[in-house]
């Protein structure tokens, strides 16, 4: 029994060791050396259109002056942040109507049977064939009918798509859940969360959230009207803007991986603290994202868009929202934070959140199902609104809305963690 174990491991050295047996990967030098192999191609940092990047660094999260409301649920704390790329604007109404006409285009190219069989065998759009639908033809609008209002809810018996039918399916892996030890072994298909949400944005909360108030033409063409195309998208709830931030991942990582180049991490919604951390500009003790203390500069003219005084909306130049990119950026290029629309974070809302977290990159995340009550669904908002008074326009103030809820006066832009550019020079 020796002998054979001997003889069997001596083969297993020739095998394994013998001059010349190994031979050498395709493009590699046959030296015997460690060279390393990438993952994929050259790797090519690329520049996200209309973001900045917020280089790391470090800053006191939390009040930068007296908690005048004494309500003690943001302790000023010393943290810091690694780098990222963020939307230099709110993502504006434009933006936002590339993502419903594509979710509408995939629908309707499903119906027509607009779909090709790919490589690895599964069925995909065949997008040039969708880019020739014809939406005015009467015998295209009979077969897409699923997604046309049914006759009694027509006016003047238009055809019309109906928005509820504007349905997004996401798909996310929990890496949070993913990452419990107790969860090593459990299989991944356990923490991906599939559910399909209509994304098209509650024109009718700029009714809503106003009583006996008269808003129904902004109603009516505030997400309509190309007059209003580079203003930011609003009546979005939370989890509308998860979707957006999901299909901008797919929609760019779609692209990079037809062309064989590397694709990127996903976009999402900044954390309170990233959010806070840029809104700064670099400012380590102002209240304002322009510095402060004021909300007017030296020639009496307001910073933001908010609520003057008592209420003279139009004021500083807008008596609702106005272009995302109005106004002067803060030092690092980033527009509106503050005033204009408060904006979805990624973080949940706890009071006492700021005694716990790490003062490394902090966050605080539940991700909330529709059963959970409604404590849990909290989202934080940041920046203060065209609606709101000058105390929530400081980088510091945190406000909530739950993920379920679409207001007339929040928005959202993303972030993304791209890594760094590979150096050129070899190693020394």
């Amino acid at each position: 029994m020796k002998n054979k174990l001997f003889t069997a491991v001596a083969v297993l050295a020739i095998i394994t060791s013998g001059c010349g047996k190994f031979g050498k990967s395709k493009g590699l030098p046959n030296d015997g050396q460690v060279h390393g192999i990438a993952p994929t191609g050259k790797y090519i940092l690329p520049k996200p259109p209309g973001m900045v990047y917020i280089p790391p660094g470090t800053f006191h999260m939390g009040p930068s002056d007296e908690d005048v409301n004494y309500a003690f649920t943001a302790r000023n704390k010393q943290v810091s942040i690694s780098g990222f790329w963020m939307d230099a604007t709110e993502i504006t109404n434009n933006e936002y109507r590339q993502f419903t006409k594509w979710v509408t285009d995939s629908i309707a190219g499903k119906l027509l049977g607009y779909v090709k069989q790919g490589p690895d065998g599964n069925e995909y759009l065949d997008w040039k064939k969708v880019a020739t639908i014809k939406w005015n033809d009467k015998a295209t609008i009979e077969k897409i009918d699923a997604m046309i209002v049914t006759p009694d809810n027509r006016i003047f018996g238009r055809k019309e798509i109906d928005p509820l039918k504007v349905v997004y399916h996401s798909e996310v892996f929990d890496f949070k859940e993913a990452a419990k030890r107790e969860n090593a072994n459990v299989p991944r298909g356990k923490f991906i969360t599939r559910y399909d949400i209509p994304i098209y944005p509650d024109t009718l909360c700029w009714v809503r959230d106003f009583t006996y108030s008269y808003n129904e033409p902004m109603a009516k063409e505030y997400f309509s009207h190309p007059a209003f195309g580079n203003y930011p998208v609003v009546g979005v709830n939370w989890k509308q803007a998860t979707a957006f931030c999901e299909w901008r991942t797919q929609y760019l990582n779609s692209y990079l991986s037809d062309r064989n180049r590397a694709t990127e991490s996903p976009f999402r919604l900044p954390t309170e603290a990233e959010w806070e951390y840029a809104a700064r500009g670099g400012r380590s003790q102002s209240p304002y994202p322009w510095g402060g203390p004021y909300l007017r500069n030296r020639k009496g003219c307001l910073l933001a868009n908010f609520k003057p005084g008592r209420g003279n909306y139009p004021e500083d130049g807008g008596f609702y929202t106005v272009r995302a990119d109005a106004y002067w950026p803060n030092d690092f290029g980033l527009y509106n934070m503050a005033g204009n629309v408060s904006e979805w974070t990624s973080s949940l809302y706890y009071e006492g959140g700021y005694n716990f977290q790490h003062d490394m990159n902090p966050d605080i995340r539940w991700n909330a199902k529709d059963q959970d009550p409604p404590r849990m669904k909290r989202k934080v908002i940041r920046g203060g609104s065209w609606k709101d008074v000058g105390y929530f326009l400081q980088v510091s103030t945190r406000d909530y809305e739950y993920q379920d809820t679409s207001k007339s006066y929040i928005g959202f832009r993303c972030v993304i963690d791209l890594p760094p550019a590979s150096s050129k020079k070899g190693k020394k």
